[in-house]
């Protein structure tokens, strides 16, 4: 979830994590792998407990218009 494994996974697929109020049709123009909180059922999750479950589940990238997250 950091530049560094962006740089990692730039030729390979990304598993990428669409938080709450990420716009769901953003995602027809990616070619990767696109779940959202909600899909997974982690909607209710709190941000440090949404960020622990992306890593723990192999996410590569979380979008969110969170702007507190980088607080977390």
């Amino acid at each position: 979830l950091n530049m560094r494994c962006l740089a990692e996974a730039s030729h390979r697929l990304l598993k990428i994590l669409f938080d709450q109020g990420t716009p769901v049709p953003l995602r027809k123009h990616l070619e990767h792998q696109v779940s959202t909180a909600y899909e997974q059922q982690w909607d209710a999750l709190s941000n440090g407990d949404l960020l622990t479950a992306a890593e723990s589940e192999g996410f590569d990238v979380l979008v969110t218009t969170d702007q507190n997250l980088q607080y977390q």
